[in-house]
């Protein structure tokens, strides 16, 4: 017998039963209810075959529940009215509820469920309502066949868009997926009049089934007359030039998409609309339907913070430049501003007028900025995939009485999409640089130390990379993936050739997958980056090769490896303020050393003390491992891999997800190059690197997942370099010390304390990757 006899006479007897439900409620012989008493617990028993959560959202009656997980524990003991949202028993659809449920279990392959219900009386107004589930036996898929012709779709892909397989129940949702599937497929080859023809065979006594897809592709589709509604200030031509389809190309899905997208993300348009008449027809007419938002866009915001003055800021944007969909963004950010009047006035750090980094004693306390200009033309050469992009930067940044960078240049950037969500793009940025600092932050940032090198890197270089960039997303949810992965990988180039003064080679990969296991929700997420620089020979005016902090691999953070701080996972050098050396030796219980010359390395870092008295015992106060500050040096390769499974937790599973998780990493100090196979890799093992589990939490929030995550550390104390400064000839130097540091961030710390302090907290939006 056909699924559609057997369909058409259940549909009766459900009805039937919907309407004698009332009746059956009735002979409960319960007493008499409040009209609509408030529904305060709902129990579905018996379901094990299907998602409970999902079921109940397919029926009427709900509990009353508290507004947000947040104030959960808060409800549990407070009935205020403003922190639930209350559901009431409405017996009319009660009734139908049973019809839902039944309705429910028979599409997804149970069609002999069967539903009872009990409501009781917990109060004058308030009721529990239970239902019990019989869902009886699944109807099993013991075949699937799919009829089309053999060069239409390859065998193998006709696999993947089966989603019905044999063995599972008789699923009419995956069956609707599934013939969806193939009729997506044949459009995509140009076969929009497609038909997919379904048949099914049910054996009601085995509880068996056979279905039949059949396709018939019919004719093939091209586009026809293209017809654009609704421009005023935009001309046709800007439109055509966002479609990726033409008079007489194949009329593909895929086009359709990424047109409705190239139309949106232009900015141009508040709504945008590809509409197709349904005609049996190999030529087709598509209706693009529009309503124009405003091209200009400017924003300004004025704030302040006690360490920066007060900022101000300014952005411009105009969408179609000129005519052609040309996006043209212009921003500007002032800040320090009235520095000179608010330093050290109420609420304002005091900045102290410093001259051993700079000849001018004011230079921290000038104005920083930062402006940019950007000029973006869409459908470059007339072509929707390609956009070329244009454009011009200065900037100059302080950190007081550390450093002063400034910076100017352009760039240009040419970007292809080579499919849905895979662009590739290359890159050029010419930048040149000038830092003001003195001696520590070069030694802490660039990994330079040498007197002469440093003055080299006070003057100014040219930072110039060729970068090429593909990338790839095929996941299913921007900000919170279940299924699918993303892929990037980058391939750096700089040297004389791109008038570069820092000259390297360097390459970057990473990707994540992410599957569905376990309970529904579930997510196993894993994740890999790769990365490798080699320093080429020195030019300008270093005469050596050096490294640019910023093309160093770094690991450590929220997103990274989760034991430990941000970027604090690779070489590391420690630094002391000067005033604890004051009362330092040479060795443990050896002479006072002489911080107030060159041989001040000669003073040993286990002996630092305060410079202040001990009020109890009168004696200096040792200091510990706080007093030392951890300063990532980068390495010039890395491995790092994360696992993480993702679940729901019970009670909350609309708000609050779960999480535990493993990360690793090693960042080494030489580099990784691939061609020197397994000795490249034991170089690369041998630099530093840890492993560290954890767990977390995920609140659901409509900006992106909220997540707070917890890494254990279990990384021992480890030597590390010391440096200082010293001032000499009113300039600050930088020495290092003979002696290293055995630097623990925990310290002495043992017991639940020790254990504790060896968890790092990380409080971030969005999912680690």
């Amino acid at each position: 017998m056909t699924s559609s006899r057997r369909f058409g006479r259940l549909a009766l007897a459900l009805s039937a039963s919907a309407f004698a439900a009332p009746s059956l409620l009735a002979q409960g012989s319960r007493p008499d209810l409040a009209p609509e008493p408030e529904v305060r617990s709902l129990e579905l028993n018996g379901v094990t075959s299907v998602d409970p959560a999902d079921l109940q959202l397919s029926i009427y009656t709900e509990p009353t529940r508290c507004k947000s997980a947040i104030l959960g524990f808060v409800c549990k003991f407070s009935r205020w009215r403003a922190l639930e949202e209350r559901h009431y028993l409405n017996r009319q659809e009660l009734a139908r509820d049973l019809l839902r449920i039944r309705v429910y279990y028979y599409k997804h392959g149970f069609r002999e469920t069967t539903v009872d219900t009990a409501v009781t009386v917990l109060n004058e107004k308030t009721v529990a309502v239970r239902f019990d589930v019989h869902e009886g036996p699944p109807t099993m898929v013991t075949a699937v066949d799919v009829a089309a012709d053999s060069g239409l779709i390859r065998p193998r892909r006709l696999r993947n868009l089966t989603l019905l397989k044999a063995g599972t129940p008789l699923d009419l949702f995956v069956i609707d997926s599934t013939r969806l599937n193939f009729q997506n497929e044949l459009w995509e080859l140009g076969y929009a009049d497609a038909l997919i023809d379904t048949s099914t065979v049910v054996d009601a006594e085995a509880h068996t089934a056979r279905v039949q897809f059949r396709l018939v592709p019919n004719h093939v589709t091209r586009v026809g007359q293209i017809v654009i509604q609704g421009t005023e200030k935009v001309t046709p031509r800007t439109v055509l030039n966002s479609l990726s389809f033409r008079p007489g190309d194949l009329y593909r899905r895929g086009n359709l998409i990424e047109s409705q997208r190239n139309l949106y993300e232009s900015n141009l348009f508040r709504l945008a609309t590809i509409q197709v008449p349904q005609t049996f027809d190999s030529i087709k007419t598509i209706n693009v339907l529009l309503r124009e938002a405003p091209l200009r866009e400017a924003r300004t915001s004025v704030g302040f913070n006690t360490v920066d003055f007060v900022q101000a800021e300014g952005r411009f944007t105009h969408y179609n430049l000129l005519g052609g969909a040309r996006r043209l963004d212009v921003s500007a950010t002032v800040g320090n501003l009235l520095a000179g009047s608010l330093n050290g006035t109420g609420i304002f750090r005091r900045q102290l007028r410093d001259s051993s980094v700079t000849d001018d004693p004011n230079a921290f306390l000038s104005p920083t900025w930062q402006t940019s200009i950007t000029l973006t033309q869409p459908a470059f050469l007339q072509r929707p995939r390609n956009s070329l992009g244009i454009g011009a930067f200065a900037q100059r940044r302080s950190v007081p009485s550390v450093v002063i960078d400034r910076g100017y240049g352009g760039n240009v950037t040419y970007t292809r999409s080579l499919g849905f969500r895979a662009p590739a793009s290359l890159n050029y940025r010419f930048e040149v640089t000038r830092v003001e600092a003195g001696g520590p932050y070069f030694c802490v940032n660039f990994g330079v130390c040498d007197t002469t090198t440093i003055s080299a890197l006070r003057s100014h270089q040219r930072l110039s990379p060729l970068l090429a960039t593909v990338q790839v997303d095929r996941t299913d949810v921007p900000l919170a993936p279940t299924r699918g992965y993303t892929a990037r990988a980058d391939l750096e180039h700089a040297s004389s050739l791109t008038v570069s003064d820092y000259r390297y080679n360097r390459a970057y990969a990473e990707g994540a997958l992410f599957v569905r296991m376990g309970p529904k929700n579930g997510v196993l997420a894993t994740h890999l980056r790769l990365g490798f620089v080699r320093p080429n020979g020195g030019g300008g005016a270093t005469g050596q090769a050096v490294l640019h902090p910023r093309k160093r691999f770094y690991a450590g953070g929220s997103q990274s490896v989760r034991g430990f701080g941000e970027n604090q996972l690779g070489p590391r050098i420690l630094t002391i303020p000067h005033q604890f050396l004051v009362n330092a030796r040479t060795s443990p219980g050896g002479p006072p050393c002489d911080p107030y010359s060159d041989a001040i390395r000669f003073c040993d870092p286990a002996t630092v003390a305060d410079s202040v008295l001990d009020p109890t015992t009168g004696a200096i106060r040792a200091v510990g491992p706080d007093k030392f500050t951890a300063r990532p040096l980068g390495g010039t390769s890395l491995i790092e891999g994360s696992v993480e499974y993702r679940f729901p937790l019970p009670f909350f599973k609309s708000s609050l997800r779960g999480a535990v998780f493993v990360d690793g990493a090693a960042v080494g100090e030489r580099v990784l190059d691939p061609l020197e196979g397994l000795s490249s890799l034991a170089n690369l093992v041998k630099g530093t690197y840890a492993v560290t589990p954890g767990f977390g939490i995920r609140y659901l929030s409509p900006v992106g997942p909220i997540r707070v995550d917890a890494g254990f550390n279990p990384s021992r104390a480890q030597e590390l370099a010391v440096v200082t400064e010293l001032i000499k000839n009113g300039k600050r130097e930088i020495v290092a010390l003979d002696t290293p540091y055995l630097y623990s961030p925990i310290g002495a710390s043992s017991g639940i304390s020790g254990l504790l302090s060896r968890f790092t907290l990380h409080l971030s939006i969005g999912e680690a990757f």
